[in-house]
């Protein structure tokens, strides 16, 4: 290995500890020693530090620790001319300034507490476009998208291209495969985030561009970033370091993309960096360090031009990212699923209460219809001006020897994220209460109706390629024909609903699995059943039924349930059998219907968990889009990062939000009856729900008795109110023991 870059990442190793010790001073000097510190709204501290040695720093004092690690990690300086076998000091420099990066972010954070901006997207309009470390809402949102595949890893750039245009170019290269990139630091001046702007390229986490901040320092979000993954949802417990880090190696595809000159702090960021096994890949002449070692093959490569960054850093990482071209004039991919269509940048729309847009999958016979057929009866984008609106109606024919109507809802329902996906369009709702709105980046490069067809035919065949054999696609833009089309939709939908709201546990022998957490869960093994929807709420059992037809070999299995231990509790011998040998022996059993006593693991892509409440005789829940408090004393967040790596326990349970009105709600512990207080936004949006549930259960006042964040956000709160109402749960039985 070269003298040369060693020597520049333990010199920046000296300068960037001596700035957070400096720094630190200067803080003890100006606050209490007891005064708190730390990132918004996240329960794992600052996340490098806590995760790699189970450090909590809390207040100002604690962070002399982690300091001291940093000043001891620190390598003698290189002297005289001998080689010596340079990577083992050189890491250690890096994650010397690694520790020291992650104090001096959360110092910015206790000095200057506004200059982030906590949203997942920029305000671009009142110059606020960093975004600084990712709360717990948006870490776990994003989360999913590394488990289930669409996000395959992540690239941090740091610095600035030589122009804005080169900046675009590299930037929808990576968009295109689908990953994420953290934006850092800068350059001449100037940051790749900037230059973005200026292209009027939509940034944040909506876009998969996460604007971190404009110094080198900021940096470190991305590192912490990937330490939370390892921990929420690999279950790895803060300080086995050893692990932490090469789950990252193994899990998390990242690399670091360094666009300008490379100093002594971008040096030892870098060298700290292949600790995790995450390459740098530079665009300037720097030396290189070829043989493997930590990273899976090469750990520094440069120079490499602009046009080919992106595929050369897929490649050094050992990353596989399978990308379909389809022949449309936009981009197409995953990452453009964020992106809005704002007043200013809309050329025409459909639906939206402006007019009707409805999308309608049915399976037909397979002589009906003719492979790859798009049609668009009426006007198209050509014939519309800017402002203009058009009705609109997706009508899919689907036929495949293993297709069935059970199926219909499944694809449709694709039709939301696969239209997404396409850069300039962005589509909302679905069903019959669609929206599509078309930017006029999209119409200049040529966008018409008809690549709605191409995108869905495309995909289909590729995504479901067991069940499809032929896929026509219609689009009718005449309110005739819409209405025509809405009508019959309409008829399906209810008849679809009916079957599935009214089927039951006991209808069926057989369950589903879902491991596709378990990248990051490994003891995670979630159970479907007909009235126990998957707790990420993206999946139920009907969808898993599909998902399995599609790929036998995939993370939804059947479950044969056997023998029945426990009807009142939900426990099948089958079950246990099966998620014994899917834990790798971590679980030897589980409840589907109680979260009392040995409830369902969970993982953390759960949309919603429930605590009990012992003095109100109930139970709440929180959705991870409420971060305020609750009774139980813990936010989502913090319940999440508690429970959210695979575990079973008692009193806590993950589940989707449909979950909570489905008939066997913790029908184990009392149902529906017991909730006591859930967050008024999810209150209300299952407002129809959970009367209609109550109801069934002889309460058809439920709804007003359950109280919310307005009422309280303490047992001791909320009692008085749930006693004034005459809250069923009080008179039930007690919920401990």
């Amino acid at each position: 290995m070269s003298r040369l870059i060693a020597f520049a990442a333990i010199q920046g190793g000296y300068k960037v500890v001596s700035q957070a010790e400096g720094q630190y001073k200067k803080a003890l000097a100006t606050y209490n020693a007891d005064t708190k510190v730390g990132f918004p709204n996240t329960a794992y501290f600052l996340p490098v530090i806590y995760s790699l040695f189970g450090i909590k720093v809390e207040t100002l004092e604690d962070m002399q620790t982690p300091l001291d690690i940093a000043r001891g990690l620190l390598p003698p300086h290189i002297q005289g001319k001998n080689w010596l076998p340079f990577l083992g000091p050189l890491l250690d420099a890096g994650m010397a300034g690694i520790i020291s990066y992650e104090i001096i972010e959360a110092l910015r954070y206790l000095n200057d507490p506004d200059f982030y901006l906590h949203a997942e997207d920029p305000d671009i309009e009142n110059g606020k476009i960093w975004l600084g470390a990712a709360d717990d809402t948006i870490f776990r949102k994003r989360g999913v998208e590394f488990v289930d595949g669409s996000a395959p890893g992540f690239a941090a750039i740091v610095g600035s291209a030589p122009d804005s245009a080169t900046a675009k170019m590299i930037v929808e290269d990576y968009q295109k495969k689908g990953l994420y990139m953290f934006l850092a630091a800068n350059h001449n001046g100037t940051t790749v985030t900037e230059q973005l702007i200026e292209e009027g390229v939509q940034v944040g986490w909506n876009t998969r561009i996460a604007c971190f901040g404009p110094d080198i320092s900021s940096a470190v979000f991305a590192a912490g970033f990937a330490n939370r993954v390892a921990m929420a949802f690999g279950g790895i417990e803060p300080g086995d370091y050893k692990k932490i880090l090469m789950y990252n190696k193994e899990r998390v595809f990242a690399f670091v993309n360094a666009l300008g000159d490379v100093g002594t702090e971008w040096g030892v960021a870098a060298a700290g960096c292949v600790n995790w096994g995450f390459p740098t890949i530079a665009d300037t002449d720097i030396t290189e360090i070829l043989p493997t070692g930590i990273c899976t093959y090469e750990h520094v490569v440069s120079p490499v031009t602009h046009d080919e960054i992106c595929q050369k850093s897929i490649e050094v990482r050992g990353l596989k990212v399978l990308v379909s071209e389809i022949d449309i004039p936009c981009s197409f991919g995953p990452a453009f699923e964020g992106e809005r269509v704002r007043g200013a940048d809309l050329y025409c729309q459909m639906g939206g209460g402006k007019t009707q847009c409805t999308e309608f999958v049915e399976m037909a016979e397979m002589n009906d219809i003719e492979d790859g057929k798009v049609e668009v009866v009426g006007p198209d984008i050509g014939d519309m001006k800017e402002g203009d609106t058009l009705p609109l109606g997706i009508f899919v024919q689907i036929a495949g020897r293993e297709f069935q109507e059970d199926f219909e809802p499944i694809l449709e329902r694709q039709t939301h994220h696969l239209v997404n996906y396409i850069q300039g369009v962005m589509h909302i709702g679905q069903r019959d209460i669609a929206w599509l709105r078309v930017g006029k980046g999209a119409v200049e490069k040529g966008f018409t109706l008809k690549d709605i067809g191409v995108v869905l035919h495309a995909k289909f065949h590729q995504d479901f390629t067991k069940i499809v054999d032929k896929v026509q696609v219609t689009l009718y833009t005449k309110k005739e024909d819409v209405d025509k089309l809405t009508e019959k939709a309409r008829a399906a939908y209810h008849a679809r609903d009916s079957r599935v709201d009214n089927m039951k546990d006991e209808d069926v022998e057989i369950y589903y699995s879902c491991t596709l957490c378990q990248s990051f869960a490994p003891n995670h093994v979630c159970s479907v059943s007909p009235e126990r929807t998957g707790l990420c709420g993206a999946y139920n059992w009907m969808d898993c039924k599909a998902a399995f037809e599609i790929n036998p070999t995939g993370p939804n299995q059947p479950i044969e349930k056997g023998e029945c231990l426990d009807p009142k509790l939900g426990q099948w011998k089958g079950v246990n059998d099966f998620v014994y040998k899917a834990s790798r022996g971590a679980v030897t059993h589980y409840n589907f219907y109680s979260m009392c006593i040995d409830p369902m693991t969970t993982c953390g892509c759960c949309e919603c968990i429930a605590a009990m409440l012992p003095s109100c005789n109930g139970v709440m829940t929180v959705g991870r889009d409420y971060t305020g408090e609750t009774p139980c004393g813990m936010k989502f967040t913090t319940l999440a990062g508690v429970m959210g790596g695979g575990a079973s326990s008692p009193g806590f349970v993950g589940h989707s939000k449909h979950n909570i009105t489905q008939g066997k709600f913790i029908l184990g512990d009392g149902g529906l009856l017991r909730m006591v207080w859930m967050p008024k936004m999810l209150k209300e949006e299952l407002k129809e729900r959970i009367e209609k549930r109550g109801a069934d259960m002889g309460v058809p006042d439920l709804y007003d008795k359950i109280a919310d964040e307005t009422v309280g956000i303490t047992e001791e709160e909320i009692l008085p109110w749930l006693e004034e109402k005459g809250h069923p749960a009080l008179s039930m039985d007690s919920i401990i023991g």
